[in-house]
């Protein structure tokens, strides 16, 4: 999109003229800029240019956080298909001593808001990609039919999934409660916790940037944290503190759960994280 017409488009959404747009880099969809407005402010603006620009779910996203947890995540200022603006949060990328133990006191109290079921209200997004979200009270169930199956034939249909290695995943799914139980309260969950997604500010965690949320077993975002090397063991023995973590996460549960981020790699990226799902399936004789 040509600059002087994203500069209107902020100024007709904002009621605020734009004195400086400048590129950032990082974000699945669309572009990125932090922009300087005439009041002083400085905002993050997203433009999705694809065929179905879906920003006003991140932004549903955003503010359900805000409103619902503790999370610190940044305030939505503007929110629609092609175009969401939020706040500006300052950060270095600098980490500190103390940020395993403030993301792990903020997780741990995210994993805290509770519902009767699993799933939300909404289909929600991961990388761009849609999270189908019905409602359900049996978690084994939910994670086999809309993240595993779903996230497998989806792959496939973009080529970027074997079926032979679908019909894989297929048969973990099909036998599914013997790996996981099913937890005593579904928990909401940021859902996308990679390094990427953190800022940090001057050694201390600043805030949590695009969540992929819904209600779930909470292992599920401790699995993802460990594949992605986002916090190490001072996070797990703080998190363990607030809500203890079973010796089985560690040897077994948290590589089942990872099958579906990696997964949503494969739809994405393709390449060796097919060969990482395949590994994966593997170990639990699949």
């Amino acid at each position: 999109m040509p600059l002087a017409k994203l500069e209107q488009q902020l100024t007709e959404a904002l009621d605020s003229g734009v004195c400086s747009l400048h590129s950032l880099t990082g974000g699945c969809v669309g572009e990125v800029y932090r922009a300087e407005l005439d009041g002083g402010e400085t905002v993050v603006v997203k433009v999705d240019r694809g065929k179905h620009p879906k920003l006003d779910i991140e932004a549903s996203m955003l503010r359900y956080l805000a409103t619902h947890s503790e999370i610190p995540v940044p305030e939505v200022i503007y929110g629609a298909p092609q175009l969401l603006v939020m706040q500006y949060i300052e950060h270095d990328g600098q980490p500190g001593p103390d940020v395993e133990i403030e993301a792990a006191d903020a997780l741990a109290a995210l994993h805290n808001v509770t519902a009767k079921s699993y799933g939300f209200d909404d289909d929600t997004l991961i990388g761009g990609l849609e999270l189908p979200n019905p409602r359900s009270e049996n978690w084994p169930e939910f994670f086999a039919d809309h993240r595993l199956r779903d996230m497998a034939n989806r792959a496939v249909e973009a080529e970027m999934l074997d079926i032979a290695t679908c019909r894989r995943v297929h048969g973990l799914a099909d036998n599914l409660e013997q790996f996981i139980p099913s937890p005593a309260t579904p928990s909401l969950i940021h859902g996308d916790i990679w390094g990427g997604n953190v800022l940090i500010n001057q050694g201390h965690l600043a805030a949590f940037i695009d969540p992929a949320i819904y209600f779930a077993d909470p292992e599920i975002e401790l699995a993802f944290i460990d594949l992605f090397n986002t916090f190490g063991e001072r996070f797990y023995a703080r998190y363990s503190e607030h809500r203890p973590i079973d010796d089985a996460f560690f040897t077994r549960r948290k590589d089942l759960y990872n099958i579906f981020p990696l997964l949503v790699h494969v739809r994405l990226f393709g390449g060796s994280y097919v060969h990482s799902v395949q590994a994966t399936l593997r170990k639990f004789g699949y």
